[in-house]
């Protein structure tokens, strides 16, 4: 059963695709008929969104069943039935596009996630996402996230502080950014301050900054950076992290690698839904 929210967004979907009826399917499917039809993996990745798929269905037909038979998390290969859907063939049939444009996306998420995840190896770097997300799906990208073995940061610009170089310049200062923060706050929340060089790093330290993020420096920079604040407070890499750099990055000893490639530009997974026959 998905949320209230996730339901909204399918919905919203649903009525952007279907609009005033699918004259294709009116034409062609009779309402009466039933269907079977089955989600087939195109190529290997990781599956993710099954409830997301089976929701696409059921928000517009509530009798369409859908039975998942490889779940979240686990490898789909080439070839591999993912998931059989059976109900009225006309309503599976519209629903179709919806359903895949949000599997194959979570399942693509979830996939490179899980590469990144498996770079790292034994570091103990944590693999995070960004809000680099699709406006109006941040709650499936980031589910897709956590799905592949990844960690979300925060989910908007309510639920924690990140004090970005923009904040930094129109205060006048970390000190003076992290010092209005520290006055503003109404709750216990961390505190995170962005830093480009060593000198911002002392500075954010000085100012008992509870993470602080090493923004697209070099790995020698990094290093030196991890030396310095040893331990007093967690270290974040961002910008720049790629498959190819991430275990350089993790060995440098930081504690989160923030990766914003998890969301911004991921390449869906191909899968196909394919009519197979009378449904049962």
């Amino acid at each position: 059963m998905v949320s209230p929210q996730i339901k909204i967004i399918i919905e919203s979907a649903l009525a952007e695709d279907i609009g005033t009826g699918d004259i294709t399917t009116q034409a062609t499917v009779s309402p009466k008929k039933k269907g079977r039809a089955v989600a087939v993996a195109k190529e290997n990745f990781v599956v993710a969104g099954l409830e997301v798929f089976e929701a696409a269905f059921q928000c517009l037909d509530k009798n369409i069943k859908v039975a998942k038979l490889i779940g979240d998390g686990r490898r789909a290969k080439k070839g591999d039935v993912i998931a059989e859907v059976t109900g009225s063939l006309s309503n599976i049939l519209q629903a179709e596009r919806v359903a895949l444009n949000y599997f194959q996306r979570m399942c693509g998420i979830a996939t490179l996630t899980a590469a990144y995840v498996n770079a790292v190896g034994k570091a103990k770097a944590k693999i995070y996402d960004t809000r680099k997300t699709v406006p109006g799906l941040r709650v499936l990208d980031k589910m897709a996230v956590r799905v592949g073995g990844g960690t979300n940061h925060r989910m908007g610009l309510y639920d924690a502080v990140l004090i970005k170089d923009n904040h930094i310049e129109a205060a006048g200062g970390i000190t003076a950014a992290v010092a209005a923060q520290r006055k503003h706050l109404k709750r216990s929340l961390t505190i995170e301050v962005e830093t480009k060089n060593l000198r911002e790093v002392r500075e954010a330290l000085a100012c008992g900054a509870d993470i602080i993020m090493l923004d697209n420096m070099t790995i020698g920079a990094m290093k030196k950076a991890v030396a310095l604040i040893a331990g007093r407070a967690l270290t974040e890499a961002s910008g720049n992290v790629t498959l190819r750099r991430v275990a350089d990055i993790a060995a440098t000893g930081v504690d989160i690698i923030s990766v914003g490639e998890l969301t911004h530009s991921v390449r869906a997974a191909d899968i196909s839904l394919k009519v197979r026959g009378e449904g049962r």
